[in-house]
């Protein structure tokens, strides 16, 4: 056999090792917890036979308490790049296989080489996660291999799309790299963020508390809001990351992709005529508004689980990507509170990052009031929100179903936070608070000085919606544009769109914002 060939018979056998990670012992160990292994992952990702992998032969080069007795090809992390749906995307997976996946200097040396790639071709970036954390054996350049992702993962926000999918642990410091991208995805039952474990929190708190409940996927797209999806196997979370991928563009220099649009642009949905009950106080589903209203009745929701008085998520519009924000008088009326307000405007600053227009429909008597709201910081949770929207340069296209009061409706997209078109239902109410809040601070002597005080108040309350439970006040000074027969919301929105395809519009010049954070 000649050199040649000996060599190429060389680069095979390092490449099937390089294949195994940590071994088939350690893969079959993978599996029987339920998990794929970080190729796998990638080939159900990526476009079959799409990806090139990238650094499949680095090693470690640490020497302390013996791990360089232990190297592995590719040393814990599958890099590279390939294609969904014909797009360029780069992609990193943690392998657990080998040393847990834990990141060691040349691990995250990989990974920012990809982060960067991206960066320069203007590609999404995606992490799948599983790993047990920093490798404690090489001390501070583990640390550092964290601290330059982090910086990336900064440089890049706002550039190129990112996205984290969550397929095992992410503990400590690890939690910060998906913290800082845009989407989240964690499985129930196989995955867990938390900065602490629950011994440590034993020993400090004295809680008694499982992985599950401390970090566990359903905890964080529940209560903390961490996670944005959480689904119940990794398929269905890489086949959520395509379908995602579909709303969003390449970089913020583009736009979404269109898609060809098969649900007529005038359909008429009558529906939309009676869905508000006729008492104020009833609520409505505000998902059946958004199933009417959007291409084929497709919605992706984001942050499902996690301040239910608000809806965000991805839809189409005459297959144009959009972005919806929509009160859910379902839940707490639809009022805006701190968790509501954090989820909205964290979505609406990813959508005007990357050129997705907004479609904000709103029925919201104001802000949750009472002490848990105002220590939590309300006031500052709500002006995120109102910050996000007054900042947005997308197109943006406001919808009052019914209710909008107070500080509420001027934080809703409205048209004086450069909202481009604002159209209201007739049933519309625009107004500084609602009728009974009204009369008790407007009417308050003449109501006590009655001689029927009950019968005067319904009276006065009857005389405050005259005034205001329509949008025709609103109206009158330009702060709707029109108002509008519900079953034509579609063909509005649609025809709003086209007209602002060609939207632009600029911020004063700063080094960055000052968020109230």
């Amino acid at each position: 056999m000649s050199v040649q060939l000996e060599k190429i018979k060389e680069l095979i056998k390092l490449r099937q090792e390089a294949h195994l990670g940590g071994g088939q012992k350690r893969i079959d160990s993978q599996h029987a917890k339920g998990k794929l292994t970080a190729r796998e992952r990638i080939a159900l990702l990526l476009d079959e036979g799409s990806f090139e992998e990238i650094d499949t032969f680095v090693l470690h080069r640490s020497t302390n308490f013996g791990v360089d007795k232990v190297k592995h090809l590719g040393d814990g992390v599958v890099t590279g790049y390939g294609t969904i749906d014909g797009r360029l995307v780069y992609v990193f997976a943690q392998d657990f296989t080998v040393v847990a996946g834990s990141l060691g200097e040349m691990l995250a040396s990989k990974i920012v080489k990809i982060m960067n790639l991206a960066m320069q071709q203007g590609a999404p970036v995606i992490g799948l996660n599983d790993s047990g954390g920093a490798r404690i054996q090489e001390g501070i350049n583990a640390l550092q291999g964290y601290g330059d992702i982090f910086q990336n993962n900064i440089l890049a926000s706002g550039v190129v799309p990112q996205i984290s999918a969550i397929f095992g642990p992410c503990a400590g410091g690890a939690v910060y790299s998906p913290a800082l991208t845009d989407f989240t995805i964690m499985v129930k039952g196989t995955s867990y963020m938390f900065l602490t474990g629950p011994k440590v929190v034993k020993t400090v708190t004295g809680e008694d508390v499982t992985q599950e409940q401390l970090g566990g996927a359903s905890v964080h797209a529940s209560k903390s809001g961490v996670t944005h999806f959480a689904v119940d196997s990794e398929e269905e979370g890489i086949r959520l990351i395509r379908h995602l991928f579909s709303f969003i563009p390449q970089n913020n220099m583009e736009e979404a992709p269109v898609v060809e649009c098969t649900d007529p642009i005038d359909r008429v949905d009558d529906i939309l005529n009676t869905i508000i009950p006729d008492q104020p106080n009833k609520g409505y589903n505000m998902y059946d508004v958004i199933g009417t209203l959007v291409d084929n009745g497709e919605f992706l929701e984001v942050h499902k689980d996690y301040a239910k008085n608000i809806i965000i998520g991805f839809a189409r519009f005459n297959g144009q990507s959009v972005g919806i924000v929509a009160n859910q008088p379902m839940v707490m009326a639809g009022a805006l509170d701190s968790n509501a307000s954090r989820k909205a405007a964290r979505f609406v600053r990813f959508c005007d990052a990357f050129n997705i227009p907004l479609v904000t429909l709103v029925d919201v008597p104001g802000f949750l009031p009472g002490t848990g709201q105002e220590y939590n910081g309300v006031i500052v949770h709500g002006a995120k929100l109102l910050y996000a929207f007054g900042e947005a340069t997308v197109p943006k296209i406001t919808i009052t179903l019914r209710k909008s009061y107070g500080g509420a409706y001027i934080v809703m997209n409205s048209k004086h936070l450069r909202s481009d078109v604002n159209l209201a239902w007739p049933s519309a109410e625009i107004a500084v608070m609602g009728p009974s809040g009204a009369v008790e601070v407007i009417f308050a002597k003449e109501v006590a000085a009655a001689e029927n005080p009950a019968e005067a108040a319904l009276q006065k309350e009857e005389e405050y919606r005259k005034a205001f439970a329509n949008p025709y006040n609103a109206a009158s000074y330009g702060f709707m544009d029109d108002v509008i027969e519900p079953r034509n919301t579609r063909f509005r929105i649609i025809r709003a769109l086209e007209q602002l395809r060609t939207k632009k519009q600029t911020i004063p010049a700063k080094k960055h914002d000052n968020l109230p954070l």
